[in-house]
Protein backbone atom coordinates (compact mmCIF):
# COMPACT_ATOMS: atom_id res chain seq x y z
CA UNK A 1 0.00 0.00 0.00
CA UNK A 2 1.34 3.42 -0.91
CA UNK A 3 0.49 6.62 0.83
CA UNK A 4 0.30 9.96 -0.89
CA UNK A 5 2.24 12.65 0.90
CA UNK A 6 1.18 16.20 0.08
CA UNK A 7 4.14 18.43 -0.70
CA UNK A 8 3.50 22.13 -0.24
CA UNK A 9 5.53 25.09 -1.42
CA UNK A 10 6.01 28.39 0.37
CA UNK A 11 6.48 31.85 -1.11
CA UNK A 12 6.33 35.24 0.59
CA UNK A 13 4.49 38.11 -1.12
CA UNK A 14 4.60 41.82 -0.30
CA UNK A 15 1.76 43.78 -1.90
CA UNK A 16 1.59 46.80 0.40
CA UNK A 17 -0.58 46.41 3.50
CA UNK A 18 -0.79 42.72 4.28
CA UNK A 19 -4.49 42.70 5.22
CA UNK A 20 -5.90 42.84 1.69
CA UNK A 21 -3.06 40.75 0.27
CA UNK A 22 -3.76 37.95 2.72
CA UNK A 23 -7.47 37.98 1.91
CA UNK A 24 -6.90 37.83 -1.86
CA UNK A 25 -4.20 35.17 -1.72
CA UNK A 26 -6.05 32.98 0.81
CA UNK A 27 -9.11 32.89 -1.47
CA UNK A 28 -7.30 30.89 -4.18
CA UNK A 29 -7.96 27.16 -4.46
CA UNK A 30 -4.75 25.35 -3.59
CA UNK A 31 -3.63 27.84 -0.96
CA UNK A 32 -3.34 25.83 2.24
CA UNK A 33 -2.32 28.54 4.69
CA UNK A 34 -1.53 32.25 4.83
CA UNK A 35 0.22 34.21 7.53
CA UNK A 36 0.91 37.93 7.79
CA UNK A 37 4.45 38.83 8.69
CA UNK A 38 7.49 41.04 8.15
CA UNK A 39 10.47 40.14 5.96
CA UNK A 40 13.30 41.40 3.80
CA UNK A 41 14.85 43.79 6.27
CA UNK A 42 18.53 43.88 7.13
CA UNK A 43 17.89 43.45 10.85
CA UNK A 44 16.19 40.82 12.98
CA UNK A 45 12.76 42.08 13.98
CA UNK A 46 11.73 41.19 17.51
CA UNK A 47 8.98 43.70 18.27
CA UNK A 48 6.92 43.43 15.10
CA UNK A 49 4.75 46.27 13.87
CA UNK A 50 5.99 48.96 16.27
CA UNK A 51 9.61 48.18 15.43
CA UNK A 52 8.91 48.31 11.68
CA UNK A 53 7.10 51.67 12.03
CA UNK A 54 9.87 53.10 14.23
CA UNK A 55 12.50 51.94 11.74
CA UNK A 56 10.56 53.50 8.85
CA UNK A 57 10.50 56.82 10.69
CA UNK A 58 14.27 56.59 11.27
CA UNK A 59 14.75 55.98 7.54
CA UNK A 60 12.59 58.99 6.72
CA UNK A 61 14.71 61.24 8.96
CA UNK A 62 17.94 59.69 7.65
CA UNK A 63 18.87 58.36 11.08
CA UNK A 64 19.60 54.95 9.56
CA UNK A 65 20.24 53.42 6.17
CA UNK A 66 19.51 49.84 7.24
CA UNK A 67 16.87 48.22 4.99
CA UNK A 68 13.46 47.96 6.65
CA UNK A 69 11.12 44.99 6.55
CA UNK A 70 8.14 44.83 4.22
CA UNK A 71 4.65 43.81 5.29
CA UNK A 72 4.27 40.39 3.67
CA UNK A 73 2.07 37.33 3.45
CA UNK A 74 3.66 33.91 3.77
CA UNK A 75 1.70 31.64 1.43
CA UNK A 76 1.76 27.86 1.73
CA UNK A 77 0.24 26.24 -1.35
CA UNK A 78 -0.18 22.88 -3.02
CA UNK A 79 1.56 23.10 -6.43
CA UNK A 80 -0.50 20.17 -7.75
CA UNK A 81 -3.62 22.36 -7.37
CA UNK A 82 -2.20 25.86 -7.87
CA UNK A 83 1.07 26.36 -9.73
CA UNK A 84 3.50 29.03 -8.61
CA UNK A 85 3.01 30.73 -11.98
CA UNK A 86 -0.78 30.94 -11.44
CA UNK A 87 -0.29 32.21 -7.88
CA UNK A 88 2.00 34.92 -9.26
CA UNK A 89 -0.77 36.03 -11.63
CA UNK A 90 -2.84 36.84 -8.52
CA UNK A 91 0.15 38.68 -7.05
CA UNK A 92 0.80 40.84 -10.11
CA UNK A 93 -2.83 41.70 -10.87
CA UNK A 94 -3.88 42.65 -7.34
CA UNK A 95 -1.50 45.51 -6.61
CA UNK A 96 0.51 48.09 -8.51
CA UNK A 97 4.08 46.74 -8.72
CA UNK A 98 5.35 49.98 -10.34
CA UNK A 99 4.85 52.29 -7.34
CA UNK A 100 8.06 51.69 -5.41
CA UNK A 101 7.74 52.18 -1.67
CA UNK A 102 3.97 52.51 -1.49
CA UNK A 103 0.58 51.06 -2.32
CA UNK A 104 -2.40 53.39 -2.40
CA UNK A 105 -2.41 55.63 0.66
CA UNK A 106 0.21 53.49 2.41
CA UNK A 107 3.63 55.10 1.94
CA UNK A 108 7.00 53.77 3.07
CA UNK A 109 9.50 51.05 2.28
CA UNK A 110 7.53 48.69 4.53
CA UNK A 111 4.74 48.81 1.89
CA UNK A 112 6.99 47.92 -1.07
CA UNK A 113 6.13 45.27 -3.61
CA UNK A 114 8.24 42.18 -2.90
CA UNK A 115 8.57 38.50 -3.69
CA UNK A 116 10.76 36.45 -1.39
CA UNK A 117 11.41 32.93 -2.60
CA UNK A 118 12.11 29.94 -0.38
CA UNK A 119 13.66 27.70 -3.03
CA UNK A 120 16.07 28.76 -5.80
CA UNK A 121 13.89 27.11 -8.49
CA UNK A 122 11.14 29.64 -7.70
CA UNK A 123 13.33 32.53 -8.85
CA UNK A 124 13.18 31.56 -12.55
CA UNK A 125 9.37 31.32 -12.45
CA UNK A 126 9.16 34.69 -10.68
CA UNK A 127 11.40 36.36 -13.26
CA UNK A 128 9.49 34.80 -16.17
CA UNK A 129 6.16 36.04 -14.79
CA UNK A 130 7.65 39.48 -14.09
CA UNK A 131 8.86 39.82 -17.70
CA UNK A 132 5.45 38.83 -19.07
CA UNK A 133 3.59 41.23 -16.80
CA UNK A 134 6.10 44.02 -17.50
CA UNK A 135 5.27 43.79 -21.20
CA UNK A 136 1.55 44.06 -20.45
CA UNK A 137 2.16 47.04 -18.13
CA UNK A 138 4.29 48.85 -20.72
CA UNK A 139 1.59 48.31 -23.36
CA UNK A 140 -0.91 49.90 -20.95
CA UNK A 141 1.36 52.91 -20.33
CA UNK A 142 2.77 51.96 -16.92
CA UNK A 143 6.42 52.26 -15.94
CA UNK A 144 8.87 49.63 -14.81
CA UNK A 145 8.13 47.05 -12.13
CA UNK A 146 9.92 47.92 -8.88
CA UNK A 147 9.18 44.64 -7.08
CA UNK A 148 12.02 43.43 -4.90
CA UNK A 149 12.85 39.79 -5.73
CA UNK A 150 15.18 38.02 -3.30
CA UNK A 151 15.63 34.94 -1.14
CA UNK A 152 13.57 35.07 2.06
CA UNK A 153 15.47 36.49 5.03
CA UNK A 154 14.65 37.69 8.52
CA UNK A 155 10.98 36.63 8.48
CA UNK A 156 8.87 37.34 11.55
CA UNK A 157 5.21 36.43 12.06
CA UNK A 158 2.99 39.48 12.56
CA UNK A 159 0.91 40.01 15.66
CA UNK A 160 -2.28 37.97 16.06
CA UNK A 161 -4.56 40.97 15.48
CA UNK A 162 -3.09 41.30 11.94
CA UNK A 163 -3.87 37.68 11.04
CA UNK A 164 -7.05 37.36 8.91
CA UNK A 165 -7.78 40.99 9.80
CA UNK A 166 -10.34 41.61 7.05
CA UNK A 167 -12.12 38.39 7.91
CA UNK A 168 -12.49 39.62 11.50
CA UNK A 169 -13.20 43.22 10.40
CA UNK A 170 -15.15 43.07 7.10
CA UNK A 171 -15.33 46.87 6.87
CA UNK A 172 -11.64 47.32 7.71
CA UNK A 173 -9.26 49.40 5.60
CA UNK A 174 -7.84 47.78 2.49
CA UNK A 175 -5.72 50.03 0.30
CA UNK A 176 -4.95 47.19 -2.10
CA UNK A 177 -5.75 47.95 -5.69
CA UNK A 178 -4.39 46.69 -8.93
CA UNK A 179 -3.62 48.50 -12.17
CA UNK A 180 -6.49 46.90 -14.05
CA UNK A 181 -3.93 45.34 -16.41
CA UNK A 182 -4.60 41.64 -16.91
CA UNK A 183 -1.84 39.08 -16.80
CA UNK A 184 -2.05 37.33 -20.16
CA UNK A 185 0.86 34.99 -20.93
Amino acid sequence: MTTHQQINEVIVCGMGCFWGAEKRLAARAGVRHTECGYAGGDYVATDGYEQVLTHEKALHYRQTSVRNHAEVVLVTFDPTVLSLFDLLKVFWENHNPTQGDRQGNDIGSNYRSALYFTHPDQCAVINESKALYQRALHQAGYGDITTEIAPLKNYMTAEEYHQRYLQKNPNGYCGLGGTGVRFLP
